[in-house]
């Protein structure tokens, strides 16, 4: 495939038209998400996909309720107005007509990480390779197809992380459990709405270095 424009024309999308998302839609685009490669084909991803907007709702209050309780603990006002400054950006998905919340689990080890620990190997050693977590970059590359088909399709979403905190809180609310698997990212999906600004690229001359 030439034309690059399915990739170009993905934008975070914040707000969306009260118009609800076919569940077939959410399937072809969840399915396009499973098409995503994954080492050693573990596909350590599940999609939860909540269309109820009172859910939704509850789920917004959920994470605006934990931002209060962490901040009344935090004792520096710097700290405290930085932590709560910004929830708004993290429950602006209460007016998406979807939900879609991506779960994973994280037990895929690097390959030779049971090498090094069976060779004595340093501590800086075992926690380099540690950190490339192939686990997670077998979820974000799901994430990104699921991002890119839901634009292609007309859709739009956003990726946030931003809410984690109140992970274990959401899972309790939607009742949703899977042995191991864990709440990594939301993805609120549904028709844009308004003019959407995306901020500026780096150069690729700026992030490609060419070794010959």
């Amino acid at each position: 495939m030439h034309n690059l424009d399915f990739i170009y024309k993905r934008q975070s999308v914040r707000k969306f038209e009260d118009q609800a998302v076919p569940v077939a839609d959410i399937k072809k685009i969840v399915k396009a998400a499973t098409h995503a490669p994954s080492g050693k084909n573990v596909q350590n991803w599940h999609f939860v996909a909540v269309t109820n907007k009172e859910k939704i709702e509850a789920i917004a209050k959920i994470v605006e309720k934990k931002n209060a309780k962490l901040a009344s603990l935090i004792e520096s006002e710097e700290l405290k107005k930085g932590f709560t400054k910004f929830l708004r950006f993290g429950t602006f998905f209460r007016n998406a007509p979807a939900l879609i919340l991506v779960y994973t689990e994280d037990s895929y080890k690097p390959t030779g990480i049971n090498i090094l620990e069976e060779i004595g190997a340093s501590t800086e050693e075992i926690h380099n390779l540690l950190r490339t977590n192939p686990a997670i970059q077998n979820i974000g590359a799901a994430i990104e197809n699921l991002i890119l088909a839901a634009t292609n399709m007309g859709y739009g979403t956003c990726w946030m992380t931003s809410s984690n905190y109140a992970a274990k809180e959401i899972s309790d609310f939607i009742g949703f459990q899977k042995d191991e698997y864990f709440l990594s990212a939301m993805l609120p999906l549904g028709v844009p709405s308004g003019e959407i600004k995306s901020p500026p690229r780096k150069s690729v001359e700026e992030v490609l270095t060419i070794i010959e």
